[in-house]
């Protein structure tokens, strides 16, 4: 593996141009880019100079005759011509090594499931857990097996310099080491933003901080993927201790005991991508508006209708090309085996919150 700290343009966790370095990839992938714009700007600058003077010196005046000229100079043409070619091979051999290094994970590396879809992220943290945000540990190497359920996506964390594109009717793969961990704020800050926040969906720009209080890096779509691509963005959390992503992940597991159903349903709304594609303000999305749903009487593309009873929710759930609503794409993935009947029935119990 090509160690660029013993690269003249390595530094450590800086980069003139880039966000902060937090993986092990980072501070490669900046090297490689610095080396080849440096190369680049050295002769860009050389050969402006060289127009410039040449532009100068054999400039003629209106009606004076220009100078013919047909003799070679055989070895300044091999000098510029060999010499940038071992110049490209050279970009090509750093590029193509952090390249090769960044598709083979090591073995026993820790994995995670990722589901793209429009426009959200399912990360799979096995026994059950699911959840938008991606959770990891810190110097972990950590494999992510990703799929489609719809268009080709594209997986890109700024801070790791990783991004990989992500093809329906296949896995792909990418791996990483997180080298910086997130940092937590004060039970003070906050408390205040959950106060401030109060029921309505939790604003990570506005934050800059998970509802559990974790400093995040940003985790984007880079591939255009249809009319809300932009909003197709979570977050990276990076912890400390096993002990600590283990909690984690166990408390995200399942409804907490304190915790009302209806509650529930509304986190789960927020965290598994509902919020995408259904509103609850009546608007129109991808998806029919959640607001007033709940026994409510729809047609179907069929020409059929149906009343939108616990069963036909459970149903759209389960089995969301089954009866779709007239006017909309049968677009929305399935969450079997990604829901247990208690988020089911959490998720019905919000909905008829939304009606009364």
């Amino acid at each position: 593996m090509l160690d660029h700290n013993q690269l003249p343009l390595a530094d450590v966790n800086k980069s003139l141009w880039f966000p902060e370095q937090a993986s092990s990839f980072a501070e490669g992938v900046d090297w490689v880019y610095d080396t080849i714009l440096y190369i680049s700007l050295v002769f860009f600058v050389g050969i402006v100079i060289a127009l410039v003077w040449f532009a100068i010196k054999y400039h003629k005046k209106k009606g004076e005759p220009a100078e013919s000229q047909t003799s070679h100079h055989t070895p300044l043409e091999l000098l510029w011509s060999i010499g940038p070619s071992f110049l490209l091979v050279y970009m090509f051999v750093v590029g193509a090594i952090s390249y090769l290094d960044m598709r083979t994970p090591p073995e026993g590396s820790y994995e995670i499931g990722v589901e793209a879809y429009k426009w959200g992220w399912t990360m799979d943290y096995g026994g059950g857990t699911y959840h938008p945000e991606l959770h990891l540990l810190l110097d972990e190497p950590t494999k992510l097996s990703m799929r489609s359920s719809d268009v080709i996506h594209s997986l890109f964390i700024p801070a790791f310099r990783a991004k990989k594109d992500i093809v329906p009717g296949r896995y792909n793969y990418m791996w990483f080491k997180p080298t910086v961990a997130s940092e937590k704020v004060s039970d003070d800050e906050l408390a205040s933003a959950k106060k401030e926040t109060g029921t309505d969906a939790w604003d990570y720009d506005k934050y800059q901080f998970t509802p559990d209080g974790y400093r995040f890096f940003d985790l984007y779509c880079a591939e255009y993927c249809g009319k809300s691509h932009s909003e197709m963005q979570t977050v990276v959390v990076v912890h400390e201790t096993q002990e600590e992503l283990d909690a984690w992940i166990k408390e995200k597991a399942s409804r907490p005991d304190d915790v009302a159903p209806d509650a529930w349903g509304k986190t789960l709304y927020n965290q598994r991508g509902c919020a995408s594609c259904h509103s609850i303000d009546g608007s129109k999305r991808v998806g029919p508006s959640f607001k007033d749903l709940a026994g409510s009487t729809h047609a179907l593309a069929d020409g059929s209708s149906v009343t939108v009873d616990p069963n036909y929710i459970r149903e759209s759930i389960l089995e969301p090309k089954a009866k779709v609503v007239a006017g909309y794409n049968p677009v929305m993935p399935s969450y079997k085996g990604q829901l247990s009947d208690d988020d089911i029935d959490s998720i019905i119990a919000y909905l008829k919150t939304l009606a009364e």
